[in-house]
Order: structure tokens, then C-alpha cells, then sequence
């Protein structure tokens, strides 16, 4: 038997490395399916990298998602003060408290209440390509792919539409620099400016409540329903971050496929049905979320024959699991009309994205809107000079310029 070359360890949080994880990741699950790295910070990870295996971290019990309920006070690292009320949210929370906060918000993202936004996000989708429609040529994500879905969340939480951009600045700093030590301390401005932000807002919802879920949050806190000064600090910046960073990946990263399989567009364009089946492949095919937010092993285990040992760090890499030729035949296709699809772009279990109807619903519109809109519509720069923002979890383009017929 040949034996295997152990990969060279790339920096996984990088722009370079961005642009084209996959090859490093189909090695891992062939060869190195659990896989013990350095990350930019020095922490030690173990990458986890086949399809059934991110399954079972993303739901077994014995992974936790808050570190403090694995690690001693000494282990814990070091965060500045004013820092400690983030790590209050429900995404580094374990049961019983992740029950509780889940349960305040979850019925705002129904199924049922995030179609009734159908006409908005339609409204939107089409003023946003009318601004453009007469130049022939737009950058498709700060055009497009972020103004929707931060117009969306602001509305839903009650911000003003003029603050969306501040948001989307700060959380952009705070998601690609936080990945090494020093990165984390040039994002301390940005999360200071984003939790004074929040605390302005909570403060005018105390005194002037509006029909806003910003409101309703303020409205349980008082109420009696758990949720502490610094877990509505949490929640809100929470929402704010994940509830438009991952679909503006989302439309970039799903156009930027199409564009680059034509077929695949244009038989999407004459049969705009497609469009659900369609967004579950991109949503496969591009991970938007290319790794699992961190987990920690309460004891020793096994996976795929490597032992992890208690309170390590563990990344369960969806990208790399939406790839994986034992789930998916012919994984590194693009195919629209691919059924079944169990993609984990969402990921599973108790943390199953919350959002998840939300951000299918703006890709849809979004995709579909710009489709027929916009004719020719085709890249304006190479593929391969495009850059993608560094950082950890999750994989997005910084821009997307495109032109098409005026």
C-alpha cells in the first residue's frame, strides 16, 4: 500500500486559500478525514471533513458549543471585557439556555410569517437592479447581493435604513480579522462601535417600543422571560451579523457559479421553477458557511479511527462535507435540478441556521429577479482576479463586477 503525503498546512483562513478550498479538503476526506491544525491565532483544531462525520459533530451532545462549559478558568482565552456579553448569544450556547433564547426568536422565521415578506423582497430586488439597469455594468455585491438582505434585517429589527451600511462595516471587520490574535485586536474598535450601536437602539426601544422584533426582544426581557441586559445584547448583534452576512454569500457566491457554468444558467433563465432546487445546489455546491462555528469535546472521541481528546477545539467543514463523493454523486458538478440534496450548508441539530427559510427566500427572489432582468448578462473581469474575504467561517467574494445589456 502507497503511503499517503500528509498535506502541507495551508492558513484555511485566508483569502488565497478562499478562492479554491476544495482540492485541500477532497485530500483530507480521502486521506486525513479528521485533521489536526494550527490556526493563525495558534490555537490547535481538528478539521473534520467527510459528510457523515460533520453530520454527527453537528449534532452529537458531546460536542458543546460554550467553551466554558468544557474548558478550566485557565484555559478559557483571553477576550477584552466589554467583549464577554457577545459570547452571551444563543449560537455559543448549549441547552438549556440555547432552548430558551431560540424559543424568544424562532417564530419571527417561520416559514409561514418569512413568505409574507415575498412582497417586500421582490419590491426591493427590483429597485435595486432599476438603480443600475441604465449603466450596463454593476458590481453585483455592493449593489445587490448586500443592500438586500441588510435591508431586510434592519427593517425586521426596527434600524434605520440609513445605518445598514455601518453594520454590514463593522461586522465585515470584526468576521475577517478575529481569525489571528493580532486580528482581534484591530477588531476591537469595530466590536465597541457595534455594541454601543445595539445599546442605543435597546435603550430607545425601552422608551419608544415599535411593531419591530428589536421591540418584542426589549418587550420578553421585561416580562420575565430570561433574557438578561447582556444576552438582548447578544441576540440583536447576532441577528444583525448572521442574518444578512451569510446570504450576501449566498447571491455572490451562487451567481459567480452560474456565471462560470452557463448551461446551468441559461437553463435556469428559460425555467425560473428551477429556482428552489437551484438554490439548494448553490447553496451545496458554494457553502456560503465553509466551517461550522466552534465546537469543544466534552470527552475523548473517536472519529474515523483519530481520537480527539477532551476540550479540543473541533471544525466541522461544510464545505468540505457538501462535497463528499459518498454523499453526492458527481460532487464537484454544478447541477440545478440535483434530488435528494442533503446538503449541510445550514448545518443540523439543535443549531440548525434559524434564518435558513429567510436567506432561501432572498436567494430565490434575488437570483431569479436578476436572471430575467438582466440580459447577458456575464463576468466584467477575470474569474481569476477576483478576491474573497479572508476569516474562518464562512467563504464570500469582496465583489463581483459583472456587465450585461442596457
Amino acid at each position: 500500500m502507497a503511503l499517503q503525503t500528509r498535506p502541507m498546512e495551508p492558513d484555511i483562513t485566508s483569502s488565497v486559500f478562499k478562492a479554491d478550498p476544495y482540492p485541500f479538503y477532497a485530500h483530507l476526506r480521502r486521506n486525513f478525514p479528521v485533521q489536526r491544525v494550527t490556526l493563525p491565532d495558534k490555537r490547535t483544531a481538528w478539521l473534520v471533513t467527510r459528510y457523515d462525520d460533520v453530520s454527527t459533530v453537528l449534532k452529537d451532545p458531546r460536542f458543546a458549543k460554550d467553551k466554558s462549559n468544557v474548558l478550566t478558568r485557565e484555559q478559557l482565552p483571553w477576550v477584552p471585557a466589554f467583549f464577554a456579553p457577545l459570547e452571551q448569544n444563543m449560537l455559543d450556547r448549549d441547552p438549556p439556555d440555547h432552548t430558551r433564547l431560540r424559543l424568544l426568536v424562532q417564530k419571527a422565521f417561520t416559514p409561514r410569517l418569512v413568505e409574507q415578506m415575498r412582497p417586500r423582497i421582490e419590491t426591493l430586488t427590483s429597485d435595486l437592479l432599476d438603480a443600475v439597469a441604465h449603466r450596463g455594468s454593476m458590481e453585483l455585491i455592493h449593489d445587490y447581493a448586500l443592500p438586500l438582505p441588510t435591508t431586510v434585517i434592519a427593517e425586521m429589527l426596527g434600524i434605520p435604513g440609513g445605518d445598514r451600511h455601518k453594520f454590514h462595516r463593522w461586522s465585515n471587520r470584526i468576521l475577517t480579522l478575529t481569525s489571528s490574535r493580532w486580528g482581534a485586536l484591530l477588531s476591537i474598535p469595530s466590536v465597541w462601535s457595534f455594541i454601543r450601536y445595539i445599546r442605543r437602539l435597546i435603550r430607545l426601544r425601552r422608551t419608544d417600543p415599535q411593531d419591530d422584533l428589536l421591540s418584542a426582544l426589549v418587550a420578553a426581557e421585561e416580562s420575565g422571560q430570561h433574557l438578561d441586559e447582556d444576552e438582548l445584547l447578544a441576540m440583536v448583534f447576532l441577528l444583525l451579523l448572521a442574518g444578512h452576512e451569510t446570504t450576501v454569500n449566498l447571491i455572490g457566491n451562487g451567481m459567480l457559479a452560474l456565471l462560470q457554468h452557463r448551461d446551468q444558467l441559461e437553463k435556469l433563465r428559460a425555467n425560473p421553477a428551477l429556482v428552489e432546487t437551484a438554490v439548494e445546489e448553490l447553496l451545496r455546491y458554494t457553502s456560503p458557511v465553509e466551517t461550522a462555528t466552534e465546537r469543544y469535546t466534552r470527552e475523548e472521541v473517536t472519529i474515523a479511527d483519530t481520537t480527539i481528546p477532551r476540550g479540543q477545539l473541533v471544525l466541522a467543514v461544510i464545505a468540505s462535507a457538501n462535497r463528499d463523493e459518498r454523499q453526492f454523486p458527481d460532487a464537484d458538478a454544478l447541477d440545478i435540478t440535483r434530488e435528494p440534496n442533503r446538503h449541510l450548508a445550514f448545518g443540523q441539530g439543535i443549531h440548525f441556521c434559524l434564518g435558513a427559510p429567510l436567506a432561501r427566500l432572498e436567494g430565490q427572489i434575488a437570483i431569479n429577479t436578476l436572471l430575467s432582468r438582466m440580459k447577458s448578462l456575464e463576468l466584467a473581469v477575470p474569474a481569476s482576479s477576483l478576491r474573497w474575504r479572508p476569516g474562518l467561517v464562512l467563504r464570500g467574494l469582496r465583489s463581483l463586477p459583472v456587465q450585461f445589456a442596457k
